[in-house]
């Protein structure tokens, strides 16, 4: 494909030459990634990419071209880095070209509102201010370098519970002040050119057709000229989503759209000047990311870019937190280990779902540790199981299509895989009815040791698993919907086998598509896992060997199965028999540290039984780098946490005795907490303390802090800004993140405690001195007030709080606000 120079396109010419038609065609997908072009006009097919971590391109979820996995949404959050993010959307700009695409579809900024979200891991914070500060550089390094920013998911899309129907039902002030600033930021800092709306309802109205939030909000308070899309089959109705201002149908063909609305124009109910709107807004969405300039979507590429991996592996240490150590990291280099764990020989780099990549390099903890010292310095023991699904299987899979439900004819169509995962987001040739396939499975694989193995199926759409010709595993009868394919796939069925170590055996897998979509949705795969069943007797092999090495590294957490789009978490713990595996480990060898993985919170009632904690989150394709890098000391642990850890679950805002407040009741989730979420929460008297605070973290040396200098303690038009200078007492370089938060002493209204307004990360080496610089603005301190429809700062006393985190206030900074200040929203 050739590009050509860019030239003034005349949109409104445009619309003048294009009949109805081709208007309503505009508004709707043409496929899966892609949008409808009109060659006759010019107007370009622009194509479209998950997602928050990388950009995938048109494969599936597993396959397709390879793609750099960066650092996951909570990563990057625990970074507080906002030059890290915009590096980032810098890094993913040329991926997304590489793969065709001129449109991201990043970054998800939803609040960390419970801690159990299945996609919490995509998300940077439970803070607005936070979330905003990363959103903003990340969207700026984005369409700095000419591709669009679909910051996602409008709005108080918190939960995948019930996730295409459940209503989040949440007051103004608390939308106003939580859950909107990310997106007025990223209109009004950002400018950014599209955003998708969730699958959720809002106040009991689909997203796809919430005006309030659209029109009166993002367009007419925020001034957004960009477009609204939506999440992929998030489109519920024709005449109401078009009239309430959303503008592009995801994917195509259209569902709600093409014939439906034309017909909604015939009799009245959509205006043609609406249409028209929806086209001009998308034609300046195409014309922003150079599309005009260009023949198309060209071919997907494989970026090895040795730069990239290097800022992938510095963002992972960038939000590796510390939160525990007793004097035993950074490790000495001449120390043996023993890497022990479920997450020790695997590179968890990601969480599941839309955010999955094909990455091309996968580096596990175990590889990383072993290049850092050496083979003969360290041993592995896998110890238990975390995974919520069977291991997959590992070799190569014949795939057949056939045309029809019945296997019935010669192939349509062949291909090779190498994992027994499949999703088809696309049919592999035209002439295949998505509704009217069949494929069939094949292959070989060997076992290692004898034992029990334990086999399981899961599958959108209905299968059966064979192995030697012997059904095994029946996926099709009394099927139904579990927690698997973003809950359109029954729950794992499962059957213990008894395998022989050395011997082969023949797999065949019979998928048969179902016949028609799922609530309009069409999602056609299927999974297959084996593996074998762990039990005490691998706990105390890999406690054995941890005794006879200096130090062991427990590599525990969850996995992409866990961390996922389609279901939210059943439990705050650590799956599996891990916790058992952390005390057997810690009692045979002291010096013990845990290497930490998840998208979120974990209760963490066993870190007093180790000398160290890490969380690592999911940081990227280079995780076992990463990891190397931060505890043998080449990287310091530069994360602060984004989120609160509370001690057990149900000291969460969520968690009352009425189920209307999570995970909801009869399709509805009522926010009751209100802006009291994560250390707001905390911070009441009546809450207890979190197990480890928002923007708690440890480093590997120590900073003393001057007195902040403060510009002024009037509050006037241009702000207050405030100096701390930070100084790297210590022997190794470092980070300090200075965090700024605002109290009201004497409110009108119910406030929290205390409020994240600023934050600045100052890196040192040491013996250097650097200096924080803070910003605090009359909108600072301002709540919104539901019956003025306006911010409000209220005349009076606050306080500027300098913390090293929400529960650490280093200084107090007394300033006035000496007249009541109004903001418009």
């Amino acid at each position: 494909m050739t590009t050509r120079p860019s030239a003034t396109v005349d949109i409104e010419g445009l619309l003048d030459q294009l009949t109805l038609e081709e208007q309503v065609a505009l508004t709707a997908g043409a496929d899966f990634w892609q949008t409808v072009p009109v060659p006759r006009l010019g107007i370009p097919q622009v194509k479209v990419s998950d997602g928050p971590n990388g950009a995938r391109g048109a494969g599936g979820l597993n396959a397709g071209t390879p793609a750099s996995a960066f650092p996951c949404g909570v990563c990057l959050g625990a970074g507080w880095n906002t030059g890290g993010a915009h590096a980032m959307g810098e890094a993913l700009a040329a991926e997304a070209r590489s793969k065709g695409a001129r449109v991201l579809l990043a970054p998800t900024v939803n609040i960390h509102r419970s801690g159990l979200n299945g996609r919490n891991f995509e998300c940077y914070s439970e803070d607005p201010h936070l979330t905003s500060a990363l959103a903003v550089a990340y969207i700026q390094g984005l369409q700095e370098n000419g591709v669009g920013a679909t910051i996602k998911h409008f709005v108080a899309n918190d939960s995948e519970v019930e996730r295409q129907t459940m209503s989040s039902d949440v007051d103004e002030r608390t939308l106003r002040e939580i859950y909107l600033p990310p997106f007025e930021a990223a209109v009004r800092k950002a400018g950014v050119w599209a955003v998708m709306t969730g699958y959720n309802r809002l106040n009991g109205v689909h997203m796809d057709a919430q005006s309030w939030a659209m029109t009166d909000v993002m367009r007419g308070d925020y001034g957004y000229d960009g477009i609204f899309m939506s999440d992929w089959f998030g489109t519920n109705s024709t005449a109401e989503s078009v009239n309430a201002g959303h503008d592009l149908e995801m994917p195509g063909p259209a569902r709600f759209r093409g014939a439906k609305l034309l017909e909604g124009v015939r009799n009245g109910e959509v205006e043609e000047k609406t249409i028209r709107a929806s086209c001009r807004r998308l034609l300046r969405l195409f014309e922003r990311v150079g599309a005009f300039a260009s023949d198309g979507p060209e071919p997907e590429t494989t970026r090895e870019d040795p730069e990239t991996r290097s800022l992938i592996r510095r963002l992972g240490a960038d939000g590796a937190v510390l939160t525990k150590n007793d004097k035993i990291l950074p490790l000495d280099e001449g120390c043996s280990v023993a890497v022990i764990g479920p997450n020790a020989a695997v590179p968890r780099m990601m969480g599941g779902g839309s955010a999955q990549i094909n990455a091309p390099h996968r580096v596990s903890p175990l590889d990383g540790l072993v290049e850092a010292l050496g083979a003969d310095r360290v041993t592995y023991a896998k110890g238990c199981s975390n995974n919520r699904l069977m291991e997959l299987v590992s070799t190569d899979l014949k795939v057949e299509f056939f045309k029809g439900r019945a296997f019935e004819g010669a192939p349509i169509h062949r291909e090779t895989e190498h994992e027994s995962n499949f999703f088809w987001f696309d049919v592999p040739v035209e002439e295949f009815d998505p509704d009217d396939f069949s494929a069939r499975v094949e292959g070989r694989f060997t076992v290692e040791e004898s034992g029990t193995y334990r086999a399981g199926l899961t599958n959108a759409g209905f299968a059966r698993a064979y192995l030697d010709g012997e059904l095994i595993v029946d996926g099709e009868t009394d099927w139904q919907k579990g927690m698997n394919f973003f809950g359109l796939g029954n729950d794992e069925r499962r059957a213990d086998l008894e395998l022989e170590a050395g011997r082969s055996y023949d797999l065949r897998i019979d998928y048969v598509s179902p016949d028609q979509p799922d609530e309009g949705i069409t999602v056609r795969a299927l999974r297959f896992g084996i593996e074998r069943v762990l039990g005490q007797a691998e706990i105390d092999e890999a406690a054995a060997a941890a005794a006879k090495q200096d130090v062991a590294i427990l590599c525990v957490g969850r996995t992409a199965e866990w961390d996922s789009e389609g279901h939210d978490l059943p439990h705050m713990e650590l799956p599996g028999e891990q916790v058992s595996l952390i005390e057997a480990v810690a009692k045979a060898n002291p010096n013990t540290i845990v290497a930490l993985q998840t998208g979120g919170p974990v209760e963490m009632g066993w870190a007093d039984k180790v000398r160290a904690v890490v969380q690592f989150w999911y940081p990227g394709q280079e995780v076992g780098h990463t990891m190397a890098d931060v505890l043998m000391g080449k990287a310091a642990p530069g994360g602060r946490l984004p989120q609160s850890f509370p001690a057990a679950v149900k000291d969460s805002s969520v968690w009352t005795e009425d189920a209307r407040s999570y995970p909801g009741i009869d399709g509805h989730v009522s926010y009751e907490e209100g802006v009291f979420v994560g250390y707001r929460h905390f911070d009441r008297e009546t809450s207890p303390d979190a197990a480890y605070p928002f923007g708690f973290g440890l480093g590997y040396t120590e900073f003393d802090w001057g007195a902040p200098e403060v510009s002024s303690q009037i509050m006037g038009d241009a702000g207050v800004d405030v100096a701390v200078e930070i100084r790297n007492v210590g022997r190794r370089p470092g980070a300090e993140v200075v965090q700024l938060y605002v109290r009201q002493l004497r409110p009108s209204v119910c406030r929290p405690v205390k409020e994240l307004r600023a934050f600045a990360k100052v890196s040192l080496e040491p013996g250097e001195t650097g200096t924080a610089q803070l910003r605090v603005e009359p909108r600072d301190l301002a709540w919104f007030c539901t019956t003025r429809r306006a911010f409000i700062a209220e005349a009076g006393d606050y306080e500027l709080l300098v913390a090293v985190n929400a529960k650490d206030i280093r200084h107090t900074i007394n300033v006035r606000l000496d007249e009541t200040l109004t903001f418009a929203p």
